[in-house]
Parts: C-alpha cells; structure tokens; sequence
C-alpha cells in the first residue's frame, strides 16, 4: 500500500511538471521579461521603421545606413536576433562588424514597441512581410538575412520564401522541437509544444547560400542540432564552429566576428551554385 502511494505521489508530481511546462512555454520561447530595460542610444542617422499589421498594431524597427557609403554590390543586411535580443542592440551589433553595410532590425512581434503576442508562427510571418515591406522601401541590389539562435527561425522561413544574396544562422538549430526534445527529455514534448518552427526544413527549400556558425561550447543549442541542420543545406560556403566560446559570448570572439564577415563577402560574390 505504501509502494503504491509512492508511485501515486510520483505520479502527480510528474503531472503537475507537465502542466506547468506546458502553462509557461510562452515564457520560456520568448522570454520578454528577461529583456534590458535600459534606452539604447542610436546613432543621429538611424531611422525609425514602423509596419502595421492589421488586427495586431505596428512592428517596430530601425534603419541604421552604412557609413562610409556601400561598395557596389553590397547586401543590406536584415537582422533577426535570439529570443531576448532587442532589436535596436542587434542593429547596433551588426553596424560596428559592418559598418559600411545598410542594416535593419525589427522588434518581434510582442516585443515592446511591437504590438502583437509572439508566437513562431508569428515570427516566420512577420519575416516575410518585413523584407517585402524593406525591400519596396530601399531597393536594395540584394538582402542577406542573418539569424541568430532562435532567429535561424524566422531567417530560414524568408530563404525559402523569398530569393536571398545569402542566408548567415548563427548558433542555429534544426527545429524548435528537436531543441526542445533534447533539453526535457523526460516531456512529451511532441503533445505539449504550441510552437513550431523547422529551420532544416526550409533549408531543404532553399537556393541561397548558407552559411553555419557555431559555438564549440554552447550550453543552449546540442552540436546534434546543429549536425542535423547541416545536412539540409543545399549550398554551405561557410561552415564554421568557434572555438572556447558559449551560445552569449560567441559575440565576443575576434573568430566569430572574423568569419561572419568572410561569410558575407562569400555571399556577395556572384558565383553560381556548387562552382
């Protein structure tokens, strides 16, 4: 009788974790609250951007141009960040590795001054409808689009959807639930995930060329998550996993900042596929 009221208890406690993971998810995938509070100074150049989306509010945005002017044929650089980036930090980051490059982030959806709830169906939306909407506005000669850990996501989704100079996934994964599989084993994941988002897939749908940076010690994204999204490009110029850096320090790394930069200038050239 007691063995049995053990596995009872057991039982209920293990029920009582599913039901907790399951009511804050939300919290986890898209951790607002773990954002700075702190106003980032932009430079006097920038721009504010702002997108409506009918039934939800505007996305917000920001414009940082290239200073000194672009070289010809250069990429503007579209900009999606991890799942507590602000967009204004991301645009700023990428500015001081490419400051002779046009540069445009965007608050996701939910994340304050966006309007909206985040969801990953969301975020792969609202990719789409952010490069039309910067595209019709800057005419740029080509895009590439940069996705940093949770923004492999939406970065992946407007590869396949849209034509791209070049697609950069830093810290990337191959699907929301494989990630998620590794790090709660002991979830039915499968049943209790709201949120979908398969980055290897649209890989599979892809033409752009790709490139894959990686931290040798990430302690967020597996390396198998990582192994499993390589195998679904098509077209890989670069592949690269950084040495002695994490999944938040790899931005640090004089490695990282270097072959992010050799990724783009691979990603600009006009080569043909598999030359």
């Amino acid at each position: 009788m007691t063995l049995l009221k053990i596995l009872a208890g057991i039982c209920l406690l293990y029920i009582v974790c599913i039901l907790l993971m399951a009511l804050v998810q939300d919290r986890l995938l898209f951790p607002r609250w773990a954002m700075r509070g702190e106003t980032v100074a932009l430079p006097a150049t920038a721009e504010r951007l702002s997108i409506e989306i009918d039934g939800v509010g505007p996305l917000a945005g920001v414009f940082l141009p290239a200073n000194p002017k672009p070289p010809a044929a250069a990429a503007l650089l579209l900009g999606f960040g991890g799942n507590a980036w602000d967009a204004e930090r991301l645009a700023i980051y990428l500015n001081s590795v490419f400051p002779d490059r046009n540069v445009v982030t965007f608050h996701y959806r939910g994340y304050a001054p966006s309007a909206g709830h985040p969801s990953a169906e969301a975020l792969l939306e609202d990719a789409v409808r952010i490069h039309d909407e910067v595209v019709a506005a800057h005419d740029p000669g080509q895009v590439v689009a940069i996705g940093l850990s949770l923004g492999a996501g939406p970065a992946a989704h407007l590869a396949s959807r849209r034509a791209l100079a070049g697609l950069i996934l830093v810290t990337p994964f191959d699907s929301i639930e494989a990630l998620a599989r590794d790090l709660y084993p002991w979830l039915p994941v499968r049943l209790l995930l709201r949120h979908r988002m398969d980055v290897a897939d649209a890989l599979l749908r892809t033409s752009a060329k790709v490139a894959i940076i990686a931290a040798a010690r990430d302690e967020v994204v597996p390396a198998r998550r990582t192994e499993a999204l390589r195998r679904s490009a098509n077209w890989v110029v670069l592949d690269r996993v950084i040495s002695g850096v994490g999944h938040n320090d790899i931005y640090d790394s004089a490695e990282f900042v270097a072959a992010i930069k050799t990724a783009l200038r691979l990603m600009e050239e006009r080569t043909e596929p598999h030359e």
